[in-house]
């Protein structure tokens, strides 16, 4: 979750949100009402004063396995 300011024209340092998510939907569902909450935490005054907006990216991890060791023959 990144917080904007369009008239700073700067945004916070991206937040990982803690929970992974097992489908674009939950992820996607989950992102709107965090970003729901935040703005209405922020508050009605100062998102309108700052030009506040939130954005979010919903992406699967990529998990890099590496391969295995070749085998020693002693």
């Amino acid at each position: 979750m990144i917080i904007c300011s369009l008239v700073a024209g700067e945004c916070t340092t991206p937040y990982q949100m803690p929970d992974k998510y097992s489908t674009m939907y939950d992820c996607l569902n989950a992102g709107y009402a965090e970003s729901l909450n935040k703005s209405e935490e922020i508050g009605k005054s100062d998102v309108n004063q700052h030009q506040i907006y939130i954005r979010f990216i919903c992406k699967e991890e990529t998990v890099i396995v590496p391969p295995p060791k070749p085998k020693i023959e002693t």
